[in-house]
């Protein structure tokens, strides 16, 4: 099975400059707008990125709800129809099969 970028384990957890808070220059005092801005932003997305994520995983538990109903009459179905049948009709199995090889 082939893995994505953001399944490989840790990888969203990699620090940048950014985020362990290193500066190439030192701090001026008139960046703290700066600094204020950008950690809103990172916030704004945050949020927005945790609402998606909510949203998607609802959906997933929606479709997987479904499924389990689905397994259920369909299993159901199997158990009814198994129960309606004769006492001599048997399941085929592999070994009845006759083979026979072919040459091309």
């Amino acid at each position: 099975m082939v893995r994505g970028v953001t399944e490989l384990s840790g990888l969203r957890e990699i620090r940048t400059l950014h985020s362990a808070k290193k500066r190439s220059i030192p701090r001026v005092q008139s960046s703290t707008y700066l600094d204020l801005y950008m950690l809103k932003k990172e916030k704004d997305r945050l949020e927005k990125e945790i609402y998606v994520l909510d949203k998607r995983k609802k959906s997933m538990q929606k479709r997987l709800d479904e499924i389990d109903e689905e397994m259920k009459k369909l299993e159901e179905a199997e158990h009814r129809r198994s129960q309606a049948r004769p006492e001599g009709f048997k399941k085929p199995s592999g070994k009845d099969w006759k083979t026979m090889s072919l040459k091309y």
